[in-house]
C-alpha cells in the first residue's frame, strides 16, 4: 500500500467520525426535520456522534448515520413497511461502514434483503416477482456530493461571504480537496 493510500484510508476513517448537525443531515437526505425528530425519538435512526441532552443542544450525525436516513427515505417512497425498514436498518447498523459501500438491498415491498454480489442479485430475480433495489454504493457517493456541496449563511457573515457548514467541508477546504 502507497503512502497516498494510507493517508486517503486514514482522512476516511477521520471524516466518516465527524458530526453532522440535523439541518445538514436533513438536507442530505432528502427527509424534512420532523422526519429526523421522529426517526431519532422512535430509535430507527439515532445519531451516532451525539444525541440530544435537552433544549438548545444538538444532535449529530454520523456520515454512516446520514446514510442510513437516505436509504430509509428511498425505502419509504417505494412503499416498504415501516416495520420492515426498521428491520433492516437494525441489520445495517451492526455492519461495518465499508462493508456498506458492497450491499444492494432488494425488496419485493414485503421483505428486504440484503445482496453482496450479482450472483445473490441474479437469484432474487429468477424468482419472477417484482423486485426493486438500492445499490449503498451509490447512495454513498449521493450523500457525499451533498455533505460537500451543502453551505449556509452564518448570521454574522455578510451575505456574500459563506460559512462551511460542518467539519466535514472545512477539513476537505483545508485539504484542498
Amino acid at each position: 500500500m502507497s503512502v497516498e493510500d494510507e493517508t486517503a484510508d486514514r482522512d476516511l476513517a477521520s471524516d466518516l467520525e465527524l458530526g453532522y448537525r440535523g439541518v445538514i443531515a436533513c438536507q442530505a437526505a432528502g427527509i424534512s426535520y420532523r422526519q429526523l425528530d421522529y426517526w431519532a425519538r422512535t430509535d430507527l435512526v439515532l445519531p451516532s456522534i451525539r444525541s440530544a441532552a435537552g433544549s438548545g443542544s444538538a444532535r449529530l450525525y454520523s456520515f454512516k448515520d446520514i446514510l442510513v436516513l437516505k436509504i430509509v427515505k428511498r425505502f419509504l417512497d417505494t412503499g416498504v413497511s415501516l416495520q420492515n425498514i426498521r428491520t433492516a436498518v437494525n441489520h445495517l447498523r451492526d455492519r461495518g461502514v465499508a462493508d456498506l459501500a458492497k450491499i444492494t438491498l432488494m425488496s419485493d415491498g414485503n421483505s428486504i434483503y440484503e445482496c453482496t454480489s450479482s450472483d445473490e442479485v441474479f437469484d432474487l430475480l429468477q424468482g419472477g416477482q417484482g423486485v426493486f433495489g438500492i445499490a449503498i454504493g451509490r447512495v454513498w457517493s449521493e450523500v457525499e456530493g451533498s455533505l460537500v456541496n451543502l453551505h449556509e449563511p452564518r448570521g454574522d457573515q455578510p451575505p456574500s461571504e459563506i460559512y462551511i457548514a460542518d467539519e466535514l467541508s472545512q477539513r476537505r477546504n483545508a485539504r484542498g480537496a
